[in-house]
């Protein structure tokens, strides 16, 4: 069998993001060939795109003007995240810095129908809170007009069909938001969403008519997140579609024919169901053949200007992402991108098992877990123990990879880093503990503030159950996380030191004390809302910080960070690495000087991943 090196399986492209031009003839799409991810366009399924962008920086976004042959895209600098918006020209290629104000963040609001102008809000005013501006396609900078001044964290979500209010949304949490309508001309706000205690509204889109919105709330008694319809004059709220146990994701609609298409998120896949709002009833539908796509996990809904097919983004185990074009009447499905998987067969990506582990409370904690191809994962519990006084080395490694958040899921998407490690023959073991999003309301708040640590002991639970399964050396079992996932790693290293052979953080929290004090002043509120308040819980959140228990960290340990990170700063690395080196544990620390929160350029990519493999190498 053929191996790959890391440089390899990082030049498995992903295409995502796309949108339809305005006559429904090209798309845009994101593609990082060049090695970050930039603006694309294609006019035929599968044909040679055209790469409309080229810069050293990501592109986070694109979106087609509704009227011209223009996008307006986002890219911010070195990870910093302060991101800015640009208009291309489809025809001239010319790119013009629409904002021009790099030392504050700007977020996407949409184009209003007619083309003429777009909405974002940003935190230019003041960094810690979020405006609304409106601006028209020809001005520049300082020409927004602010309409808004917001006291929190504010996000758009498109104009009302006649382009004469937005859609506000303010966060509070992850799991507390309200809704509001702003008049675009005259400021006037009006809230739409009173509520007491935590209510989610998400993913809100304008009806056809005007008249109401369309949503995914858990108001009421709702454990997970159902589809609902509000009647603006009314305020009535009222169910469309119950979750059934499972959180409707989210959906797009077409808001001139009232076509949608909603997804619900089963143990982590995506089902998906297409259909057509009657025009009379804004809660009767009829739906269409449910398209059959490759992967476990779809997402990223734009539909065509006619309101007769949408694009979306596709992506599973062994499936790297890619861009399909669907017929709404029909379900057909047409691939329309070729992202390469590198000349690494498809056929050799591994598929990853659903499993549940027990946790020490009874708590089932669904993970996925992936075996490398030709691992013994036969043989019974009693034959592996038999045979471990034979050879130190029975069985695989296995890496335990956290995912970040801690509102956040590990889905079965493609990740060219974990393929790369299953080919090294690493077993891939991704937990959704408790705290994780896609379990409902419920499963999510089992962490919160003073039951952190129960989330560590999830883990502590999983790596029991991988010590008994007969594929896995339990000798030879790794941490590993990124940003929340980070603070996991460096807590089940203090927590629980016996269980590991070594622990990777990536973007960690190492002290949620420092980590709350320096973070961007944008995202504080949020983020105490999670974690808990310095002001009346800074000595809880002293004793659980990785850093005040690092005498117990008995495993190697390496430490990635950017230096631009807004959301976790630098030097929560710097201090865990310098503390666990004082104790003598064998840390080893790489910084990169123009990345933020995680890796975005090939180069540095290949260096953290090559320099993981070789950590893992000497200490697994």
């Amino acid at each position: 069998m053929v191996s790959y090196d890391i440089e390899r399986y990082l030049n498995v492209r992903s295409a995502y993001g796309a949108s339809f031009d305005p006559d429904g003839d090209r798309l845009s799409f994101l593609m990082d060939t060049t090695g970050t991810p930039q603006v694309w366009t294609i006019a035929e399924p599968r044909e040679w795109p055209e790469q409309r962008t080229f810069f050293d920086e990501r592109v986070t976004f694109a979106s087609w003007s509704p009227e011209r042959p223009e996008l307006i895209f986002g890219m911010d600098d070195g990870g910093n995240e302060r991101a800015q918006l640009f208009r291309l020209g489809a025809e001239t290629g010319e790119i013009l810095n629409l904002t021009a104000m790099p030392d504050a963040k700007h977020r996407w609001g949409g184009w209003s129908h007619d083309g003429e102008r777009f909405a974002f809000t940003s935190n230019r005013r003041d960094e810690s809170v979020f405006d609304v501006y409106v601006q028209g396609r020809d001005d520049r900078g300082d020409d927004a007009r602010l309409v808004s001044e917001g006291d929190g964290w504010l996000s758009l979500s498109g104009w009302s069909p006649d382009d004469s209010r937005l859609l506000v949304s303010q966060a509070y949490s992850n799991f507390d938001q309200d809704l509001s309508v702003l008049d675009v001309d005259t400021g006037d706000l009006e809230h739409l969403t009173p509520h007491e205690g935590d209510v989610r509204y998400q993913s809100a889109r304008w009806a056809p008519d005007g008249d109401g919105l369309y949503l995914v709330t858990d108001h009421g008694d709702a454990d997970t997140l159902y589809l609902a319809y509000l009647d603006l004059e009314k305020g009535d709220l009222e169910t469309v579609v119950d979750g059934s146990g499972w959180n409707v994701d989210g959906i797009a609609l077409d808001d001139e024919t009232g076509r949608f298409v909603y997804s619900r998120n089963v143990d982590g896949y995506t089902e998906l169901t297409v259909g057509e709002f009657e025009a009379d009833e804004p809660t009767a539908f009829r739906t269409f053949p449910e398209p059959d796509l490759p992967g476990g996990v779809a997402g990223g809904v734009s539909f065509g200007s006619d309101g007769d097919r949408f694009a979306i983004s596709t992506s599973g185990d062994a499936v790297n992402t890619n861009v399909f074009v669907v017929d709404v009447e029909t379900g057909e499905a047409e691939r329309v991108t070729d992202a390469p998987t590198a000349g690494i067969p498809p056929e050799t990506f591994d598929e990853s098992e659903l499993v549940h582990v027990e946790s020490f409370d009874g708590l089932r904690v669904p993970a996925f877990f992936t075996l490398p191809d030709g691992s013994d994962g036969e043989r019974s519990i009693d034959e592996r123990d038999s045979d471990r006084s034979q050879s130190d080395r029975d069985g695989v490694p296995v890496i335990v990879d956290i995912h970040g958040g801690p509102e956040s899921q590990r889905r079965p998407s493609f990740s060219s880093v974990k393929q790369y490690f299953l080919d090294r023959g690493y077993a891939y073991f991704e937990p959704n503990v408790r705290g994780s999003a896609g379990y409902g309301g419920e499963y999510a708040a089992l962490d919160d503030v003073e039951k952190r640590m129960d989330s560590v002991a999830d883990v502590a639970a999983c790596v029991a159950w991988l010590r008994e399964h007969p594929a896995a050396d339990s000798d030879r079992i790794v941490a590993k996380g990124g940003s929340y996932g980070g603070f996991m790693v460096l807590a089940a290293l203090t927590e629980y030191p016996d269980l590991w052979a070594a622990g990777i953080d990536v973007v960690g929290i190492a002290n949620f004390v420092t980590f709350l004090e320096n973070t961007g002043e944008w995202r504080r509120e949020l983020r105490e809302a999670e974690y808990g308040s310095l002001e009346e819980d800074r000595e809880f959140l002293e004793e659980i910080s990785p850093t005040n228990n690092i005498e117990r960290i008995d495993a190697p340990l390496f430490v990635l960070h950017g230096e631009n990170d807004p959301r976790v700063p630098v030097g929560e690395a710097e201090q865990v690495a310098s503390r666990a080196s004082e104790q003598g544990v064998p840390v080893r620390k790489l910084i990169f000087e123009d990345e933020g929160h995680g890796f975005s350029k090939l180069e540095n990519r290949i260096e953290a991943y090559s320099s993981i493999a070789d950590f893992l190498d000497e200490h697994a």
